[in-house]
């Protein structure tokens, strides 16, 4: 279950509860609940504050409506158990096999793994005022807000303005090529000045560009290395993996919030951290010496190949090639 979905299961626990008259608050919208990692102290894979922001409106002590949603969260398939800590907090642990069906689902979606309808009904007509960065950016904007169910354009009359601080020379696209151009300007928040010296173009291990390109041209590698092997990629057993398996498992939440809140660098620190979860990881998927491809390899591999999703999906979304061989 990805994070996007995990939203959706709260977001009908919620309905479910104002629909059979136990809870008496506006219903969020579709896409709206936030969850994150259980703090330190804390437990489970996600924990949610849901019931705190419901409290107020359905004039509850908050972990009162906690537990009109605990039951009604944990019913749902895929969810072990759900916990109320603190003063209302929701802390979800989502079943055995977890891994794997996150794995398949990256596997079915393909390129489409991480969009959404979150943004659904939504329409933004964009105006370009500013420089070279401007007009990436808001192209970057757009095509984020497409992924999600929103209707975009950019044209000469648009209401919409995104502002963001000017790259400091206007000859970086021409100098840098349009893949460094575009990690140069896009990785930078909106209100900091982007840097576009030479260092994007090193193919060095401290440039996260090459970083992230080179993570996804070895997760090609290894399918290739597999085949001569003749093994293949398979989902079949949970891989000790965590930080691999979050970035992969996050990436839905995360296109989602760079869509809502008009942010493309989001993409680019989360494929940062996919690339260095994905580079300490990738040891481990082929088999060593006289040892035989097993299950154990073959959902490594799985997983590998999954970051290459995440990885080339999220380079798309902002514009830069994802080589096969580099």
């Amino acid at each position: 279950m990805t994070p996007a979905e995990l939203s959706l299961t709260v977001h009908h626990a919620v309905r479910r509860a104002v629909e059979e008259g136990v809870l008496e608050a506006p219903v969020p919208e579709s896409g709206s609940i936030k969850l994150e990692r259980p703090r330190p102290g804390g437990h489970g894979d996600y924990a949610t504050g849901i019931a705190l922001r419901l409290a107020k409106a359905a004039a509850q002590e908050p972990r009162r409506v906690a537990e009109m949603l605990r039951d009604r969260i944990a019913r749902e398939s895929g969810i072990e158990r759900v916990d109320i800590t603190g003063p209302g907090f929701l802390n979800i642990t989502l079943g055995g096999g977890t891994q794997q069906m996150l794995v398949r689902t990256v596997r079915e979606r393909g390129r489409t793994y991480g969009s959404g309808d979150s943004l659904a009904g939504t329409s933004v007509r964009f105006r370009i005022e500013g420089d070279r960065r401007a007009a990436l950016w808001t192209s970057a904007v757009s095509h984020l807000l497409s992924t999600q169910g929103a209707r975009t354009d950019v044209i000469a009359g648009g209401e919409t303005v995104l502002r963001v601080v000017p790259a400091p020379d206007q000859d970086f696209y021409e100098r840098l090529g349009p893949d460094a151009a575009r990690w140069a300007v896009l990785s930078a928040a909106a209100h900091d000045r982007p840097r576009t010296g030479d260092e994007w173009l090193v193919q060095h291990e401290r440039n996260p560009l090459f970083r992230v390109q080179y993570a996804y041209s070895r997760t090609r590698a290894l399918t290739r290395a597999a085949a001569r092997l003749g093994m293949a990629a398979a989902p079949e057993e949970h891989v000790d993996a965590p930080a691999l398996t979050a970035a992969v498992r996050d990436y839905p939440a995360v296109t989602a919030d760079a869509a809502r809140l008009r942010a493309p660098d989001r993409i680019a620190r989360h494929l940062d951290v996919t690339s260095d979860a994905f580079l300490a990881f990738q040891h481990t998927v082929l088999p060593v010496g006289d040892e035989k491809p097993s299950a154990a390899h073959r959902s490594r591999l799985a997983l590998a190949e999954a970051a290459g999703t995440v990885l080339a999906g999220g380079l798309s979304l902002l514009g830069i090639s994802a080589p096969e061989h580099l």
